[in-house]
């Protein structure tokens, strides 16, 4: 039997992770209630990635923001079941009549990847903060929701909406811990044929445990302004949001 203070001891520790750390145990076994929660958090998980975007109220939810009514996509994939068996379908449009042409700096496509949960309950919140830090220096295209969507079914949507930058908040994969997390990957010039080495990637959006609104636009801010001067995006682009914050580096010794 676990003593008072180690329980204390794990009890404090435990509330500065996510992780299943200090179970404890029943014999030879996790106690009850331990096994019940990592069987909530299974089915939890599970039904993130199973369960569909309710399109409907993330239209509404997305138009709210104001930057104009979104258009609607999908990709060659039929369905959820195809779409988990053949990514490669997911990176595919089936139609993108509904997308409008255009010239405008940023392009957003909300996209509801292996978590359409993350995307109905961040989506709008993280579009919101995005559209405040950027609307006032860039241009922002009316905005894309994608379904059975991959990353690089973005490529083909930015092409399409004739933007210099896009950006795609997409649902990621469920772990145990979390089951609702949003990333966001940015394409400097998207055009078919773009590889992930040509992306930068901010994830793990979820407030309040994981990143914040306001501080992933701030960094896709960053990443922005970068892209823009450097003429490209991916590995050679590094997010310097922070360096204000952190200060000046150590100086050489000459």
């Amino acid at each position: 039997m676990t003593s008072p203070a180690a329980q204390q001891f794990w009890n404090e520790l435990r509330l500065t992770t996510q992780s299943r750390i200090g179970l404890g145990r029943a014999g030879n076994a996790l106690p009850t209630t331990r096994v019940l929660e990592f069987a909530a958090a299974h089915a939890a998980a599970r039904d993130a990635v199973h369960i569909p975007l309710d399109v409907e109220a993330t239209v509404a939810a997305v138009t709210a923001v104001g930057i104009g009514t979104p258009a609607v996509v999908a990709s060659q994939a039929d369905g959820r079941s195809e779409y988990l068996r053949r990514p490669d379908k997911g990176r595919l449009p089936a139609d993108l009549d509904a997308v409008p042409r255009g010239n405008s700096d940023i392009g957003v496509v909300l996209a509801d990847g292996l978590s359409p949960r993350a995307l109905t309950e961040h989506g709008p919140g993280l579009l919101t903060a995005l559209v405040d830090v950027l609307g006032e220096r860039y241009s922002l295209a009316p905005p894309v929701i994608a379904t059975q969507a991959r990353v690089a079914l973005g490529d083909h949507i930015g092409a399409r909406m004739g933007v210099r930058t896009l950006l795609v908040l997409i649902g990621e994969r469920p772990g145990l811990s979390v089951a609702s997390s949003l990333g966001i990957y940015l394409t400097h010039l998207p055009m078919p044929g773009r590889t992930d080495a040509d992306r930068n990637c901010i994830s793990n959006v979820h407030p309040p445990e994981g990143l914040g609104y306001a501080a992933a636009a701030r960094v896709v801010a960053g990443l922005v302004d970068g892209a823009r001067r450097l003429g490209r995006s991916g590995v050679d682009l590094k997010d310097t949001s922070r360096a204000d914050e952190l200060g000046p580096g150590p100086r050489a010794i000459s």
